[in-house]
């Protein structure tokens, strides 16, 4: 016994203090069992309201399925062949929903609807969902079959026969590797190899090392750092280093293991391509590339995207939001609501194509907005357009935009016209009161435009239209059929009113009512005469807004005629009728 080498005794204590090291302690969710037919899990905890199995295969076939409170989480044959049937090892992962009552998630919700996250991260902490329950690992399937995830892999040291040139005693005498025995080596000083060492019990004679300095061999291979200290105020926490699962079926992997808490930080999966996860010497993080160019910086050959995803374990509904990228756009995809694209740039759009202040202003093609919304064009000769368009063919009345001041009956839509950014007017329009819609000038408080109930609609202002002014009503013949009339056009604003009279004793006055004299300028007022029941002849003697008087020529009898009085609108004497072109562009147009 005392003729082993100092050397080989510390393998033998370093395999020994190793061996019982090869799980995480703590509490699991369950423990994975068995057959050819499937896997499932014999829970170890209880209470909750559900536990999401994710199960993903060696081809990056997606399984996942949630399991209520009381039913076994298992993945089957039948699941198998939905992902294909793929041989190899396949990661899973048990999530635990815990069951949380209606008022902790209504005091969820409504802290989360006014914005307090300081609230939300209160009631989750008093409630325990600050943190969830997570187990994860692996099992494998060979030839459509799954491996039993508990069988046991035997050393090359179980039998002494397995493996010649083996000078531990644990090969010599027959002992199971591992078992410690009298013949433990303590080395109450510093231990100096000037040479590369082998830890592990397929450690042989004349190990071939290359350029390996320390060399852990053997099927079951773990680095434990167990910190001893036990002052107060000093850290304690043990670590580990795992490689490779233990169990039949299990995944290859190097993970850096929290042992005290029972948690895998970090994790890498044997096959990850090179340069999965690069930090280089300026500390930017490259993930799939060696040449990360900013802090964090994500390449790949289809649309390399970042998935956020809220799990139901917190009290909320579970939500999954990604953000991606490609040659075609750049998006935003809500996953849970059926993998729309609520927000999407594409290439080649221009700088401040959309651009919200420090103050809140949203610019669409301006740097600085200096309102709510500020539309901008710089190109010469181009519209700047705003349109709002509601596709559905079906019909549903529909509100378009809307503003208001959360008062019945008082909702109104308020816009700002400025023609050159120096001054302007301020307009709003909508259902100012229960009965009337009106579009209102600020500027001078004068309603411009007012439609009733009714249908009835009054311009306060000239009114012009680039087509025709009628009316149109229901033939009283046919109501199968509409008379449509279109109103008399002419280069002035005209005023006229007509009649029937007879001249007494030669002459006749007709006064012209007040309603037709107060609107009507003086000057180029015009009158048509017509005999009525005989030729006769007629003449007018004076006239003016407010009077006529006409004459028949003398020896003449008394004769009846009927009268047409034109005249202009006041105000609208020098009426302009060829002007520059103001006119407002077509709904649809060619740029």
């Amino acid at each position: 016994m005392h003729s082993r080498s100092l050397v080989s005794r510390f393998l033998v204590f370093i395999v020994v203090v190793l061996l019982p090291l090869s799980a995480l302690a703590g509490n699991e969710v369950g423990k994975l069992n068995g057959n050819g037919s499937g896997v499932e899990w014999a829970l170890s905890i209880s209470g909750h309201d559900s536990i999401t199995l994710t199960v993903q295969g060696p081809d990056g076939t997606l399984y996942e399925k949630t399991f209520k409170g009381g039913q076994t989480p298992s993945f089957r044959s039948s699941d198998l062949k939905k992902s294909g049937n793929v041989d190899g090892v396949y990661t899973y992962e048990l999530r635990v929903n815990p069951q949380i009552n209606g008022a902790v998630k209504a005091a969820l919700q409504a802290a989360r609807a006014q914005g307090d996250d300081a609230k939300v991260a209160e009631i989750m902490k008093a409630n325990g969902l600050n943190s969830q329950v997570v187990q994860s690992g692996a099992f494998g399937v060979a030839n459509g079959s799954f491996l039993d995830p508990n069988a046991t892999e035997p050393t090359a040291h179980d039998s002494a026969a397995g493996r010649g040139g083996v000078t531990s005693s644990a090969a010599t005498t027959g002992r199971t590797p591992g078992t410690v025995t009298a013949d433990d080596q303590v080395i109450p000083d510093d231990l100096i190899v000037q040479g590369s060492t082998c830890t592990g019990l397929d450690c042989v004679n004349n190990e071939s090392f290359g350029f390996d300095t320390l060399r852990l061999k053997e099927n079951n291979l773990r680095i434990h750092f167990d910190d001893t200290s036990v002052s107060a105020g000093f850290p304690a926490n043990d670590w580990r280093i795992t490689a490779n699962d233990s169990a039949s079926g299990g995944a290859n992997y190097l993970s850096f293991d929290d042992a005290t808490g029972s948690k895998t930080p970090f994790k890498v999966e044997a096959g990850t391509p090179t340069n999965s996860l690069y930090v280089d010497s300026t500390g930017n993080i490259g993930f799939g590339n060696s040449s990360p160019v900013l802090n964090l910086h994500i390449t790949d050959t289809d649309t390399p995207a970042i998935r956020q995803e809220q799990t139901s374990g917190g009290g909320f509904t579970a939500q999954t939001w990604d953000i991606g990228a490609n040659e075609a756009n750049w998006f935003v995809r809500d996953v849970t609501g059926g993998s729309r694209l609520p927000l999407r740039i594409r290439p080649g759009a221009p700088t401040s194509s959309v651009d919200i202040a420090a103050t809140g202003d949203v610019g669409i093609g301006t740097a600085s907005p200096d309102t709510d919304l500020h539309v901008e064009k710089t190109q010469d000769a181009a519209y700047v357009e705003v349109e709002v368009e509601n596709e559905s063919a079906t019909g549903f009345a529909r509100m378009l935009l809307q503003a208001g001041n959360g008062t019945a009956g008082s909702d109104f839509v308020q816009m700002n016209w400025n023609s050159n950014k120096t001054g302007g007017r301020q307009w709003t329009a909508g259902m100012l009161g229960s009965t009337t819609w009106k579009l209102h000038d600020a500027t001078s408080s004068t309603d411009r435009i007012t439609v009733d109930t009714s249908g009835n609609v009054v311009v306060n202002g000239n009114f012009s239209v680039t087509g025709t002014k009628a009316f149109a009503m229901v033939d009283p013949a046919d109501d199968k059929k509409a008379i449509y009339y279109v109103a008399l056009e002419g280069p002035e604003a005209g005023t006229y009113f007509r009649g029937t009279a007879k001249t007494v004793n030669g002459e006749a006055v007709i006064e012209l009512p007040g309603y037709f004299s107060r609107i009507t300028e003086p000057e180029k007022m015009t009158v048509q005469l017509t005999a009525v029941g005989k030729f006769g002849q007629v003449y007018v003697a004076s006239k003016s807004p407010s009077q006529l008087v006409i004459k028949v020529p003398e020896g003449n009898d008394d004769q009846e005629f009927d009268y047409l009085v034109q005249g202009i609108r006041k105000g609208y004497a020098d009426f302009q009728v060829e002007r520059e072109n103001d006119l407002p562009k077509p709904a649809k147009f060619q740029k």
